[in-house]
């Protein structure tokens, strides 16, 4: 069996508003944490462009100074190229016939899991993070809390180690992921979280909202700026 750092995390990190609070909770517990991104031909790609920035941005906080270490960006053009979805196509959003979003992009993050496993068996790092949610999703199958439990299982099993997957995000909703943020950051990380960070299905960076960029009419844009309306309200923010 390969030794695992208990002290080193690879944080799946798209550059969105999840996976960027993800990145901070991670740096707030582990001595080494490096990140992984995927591009797979989404239609949202502009978020790959976004994730330098706002490494380089959590990098200045004191969420753990010195503790960010390298970038990995994995090219899986394979998995955009079998999928027809409205992520990879242009396919109007809504319902598909399986009653799934048109969003939902088959195996994705079970693949997305396996690549990052390797590239952990590689690195030595024992935890893996991803900011998947059951609370605040579009029904997704493999975001679920049960598929993640049995990808842990599959992937030790399959590597024979002991891997431990972090999904600090399954349970809150989007108004407490802005309040483990604010936590976690304070107002500096909210403010990258806004400024920099990109959730919208559609890549949209021409509007700016206060809860941050995005067209404002997808599935993923109504939940953040829901969310954003939440947390303001229960905390008493202006």
């Amino acid at each position: 069996m390969v030794a695992l750092d208990e002290r080193r995390a690879l944080v799946l990190f798209s550059g969105g508003q999840d996976s960027t609070t993800c990145l901070a909770w991670a740096l707030a517990r582990f001595a080494e944490v490096e990140t992984v991104g995927f591009d797979y031909g989404q239609r949202h790609r502009v978020e790959l462009d976004l994730r330098p920035g706002i490494r380089d941005a959590l990098g200045e906080l004191p969420l753990g100074p010195g503790r960010l270490g390298p970038d990995h960006l994995l090219a899986i053009p394979a998995l955009g190229a079998i999928s027809d979805t409205a992520l990879t196509r242009e396919v109007e959003i809504g319902l598909g016939e399986s009653g799934l979003p048109t969003t939902f992009v088959p195996g994705r993050n079970l693949v997305f899991l396996c690549f990052a496993a390797a590239l952990a068996y590689r690195r030595g790092c024992r935890h893996v993070v991803l900011g998947v949610c059951e609370t605040d999703y579009s029904g997704y199958p493999d975001c679920r809390d049960d598929t993640v439990k049995a990808m842990q299982v599959a992937l030790n099993l399959g590597l024979e180690t002991r891997f431990v997957l972090h999904t600090p995000l399954m349970w809150r909703d989007k108004a407490q992921t802005f309040a483990l943020a604010e936590r976690l950051g304070g107002r500096p990380l909210l403010d990258v979280i806004l400024a920099q960070t990109q959730t919208c299905y559609l890549g949209d960076r021409s509007q700016r909202h206060d809860w941050g960029y995005g067209c404002g009419t997808c599935p993923a844009c109504r939940l953040r700026k829901d969310g954003w309306r939440r947390w303001r309200q229960s905390s008493a923010r202006p």
